[in-house]
């Protein structure tokens, strides 16, 4: 069977300014189902999240690029059912998904100062000297372009005093079979089948992810068709 060629060339729907805006909302909406469904971000928690919490009296994290917020409203809730004690800074730079975020957040009935989201980015953190203790992302790598995937690097390394987990989707026939059949009955409600079905497209293999990771980084492949870029800060683990 041939592989599957990365598609480069073409955006998603909900990255451009213009896109519908009742569609985005919906695609919002639906974002915690799909990630539930694919993202593996409870397990994430419990292998490289919850150990850390075990160390010390409050830990930091970011959440980059943070779309809806379901990824750092998720975290904040299951660290505060296990008694720990967090500080989530969700940031994207689109206002449009930030303003989405805080409605959920007032719904989720978290702790005020357990987690807040911010139109900002990596990198103006970085500049702004800001340090976490864990810094992530979920099906952030496949939008960057090559430059801002080796600055996400970067950025996560200044900022980070422990670990950096960026998990994205990894492309592969079966998984854009699986997605396509799983989301028909969503089809036409959001931009979640078009926009996923192309995102698997742009996604990295294995072998790519790696060639394009920074010294002191590993990929790791994930059930079900997941990468996890990881990076430790020195003297962690």
């Amino acid at each position: 069977m041939t592989s599957l060629r990365r598609s480069t060339g073409v955006a998603e729907e909900m990255d451009r300014p213009d896109c519908d805006p009742t569609l985005l909302r919906r695609t919002y909406a639906q974002f915690p189902l799909v990630n539930r469904a694919v993202a593996g971000w409870r397990g994430n928690y419990v292998r490289f999240i919850r150990p850390m919490l075990r160390r010390q009296p409050e830990t930091r994290i970011l959440d980059v690029g943070c779309g809806a917020g379901d990824i750092a409203i998720n975290l904040a809730r299951w660290a505060l059912a296990d008694g720990f004690s967090t500080k989530i800074f969700g940031v994207d730079p689109d206002p449009r998904a930030i303003a989405y975020a805080r409605q959920a957040l007032r719904r989720a009935n978290l702790p005020s100062d357990a987690l807040q989201f911010g139109e900002t980015t990596s990198s103006q953190l970085a500049s702004a000297g800001e340090q976490f203790d864990v810094v992530l992302s979920n099906h952030l790598l496949h939008h960057l372009a090559q430059q801002e995937l080796q600055q996400l690097q970067v950025d996560t390394e200044g900022l980070c005093t422990g670990i950096g987990l960026h998990s994205d989707i990894r492309r592969a026939r079966a998984a854009l079979l699986l997605f396509g059949t799983a989301t028909l009955p969503l089809a036409g409600t959001s931009l979640i089948r078009r926009d996923g079905l192309l995102s698997i497209r742009r996604s990295y293999t294995s072998e790519e992810l790696a060639d394009r990771a920074r010294p002191g980084w590993e990929v790791q492949s994930q059930r079900t068709y997941r990468n996890m870029l990881l990076w430790k800060a020195t003297g962690y683990g």
